[in-house]
């Protein structure tokens, strides 16, 4: 049996302290490289036939979130995420409430009360050719 010499000692500890370390960083780019993002979150909406929707009727949509308006003048909706941190709004008798930071809408989107600075945002509508409403949120 050979003896080992304390410089072949650190000389073989170092090299496997860099092997593995070398191990370990390819391990981490492998893994970035092969990285997959969450899906985009839906953009479009089918809501179903117009018809189901009556005249004059707000309808909260908790699958968008959005709430849809039926008007004389047709459809349109708000976004129920609030402007200032993006969180969901709750329905209230007057508007709207942020449960995070307190902001308040009125019943069409108008800030009441801050910290949000911007109105809630309004989304687009569209009948689509068999009757059905399509909602965009891009």
């Amino acid at each position: 049996m050979s003896d080992l010499t304390r410089r072949d000692f650190i000389k073989i500890t170092t090299t496997a302290l860099l092997t593995a370390s070398g191990l370990l960083g390819l391990g981490g780019l492998l893994r970035f490289l092969d990285y997959e993002s969450e899906p985009a979150p839906k953009t479009t909406f089918d809501l179903g036939p117009a018809s189901a929707y009556a005249p004059g009727s707000r309808t909260i949509l908790a699958e968008v979130p959005a709430v849809l308006f039926h008007t004389t003048a047709g459809f349109s909706a708000l976004s129920l995420i609030c402007t200032h941190l993006g969180c969901t709004v709750q329905r209230q008798a007057d508007g709207f409430t942020c449960p995070c930071h307190g902001s308040r809408y009125d019943q069409n989107g108008a800030i009441l009360r801050g910290p949000a600075q911007k109105p809630l945002r309004a989304l687009r509508v569209e009948i689509a050719p068999a009757g059905h409403l399509i909602l965009y949120t891009d």
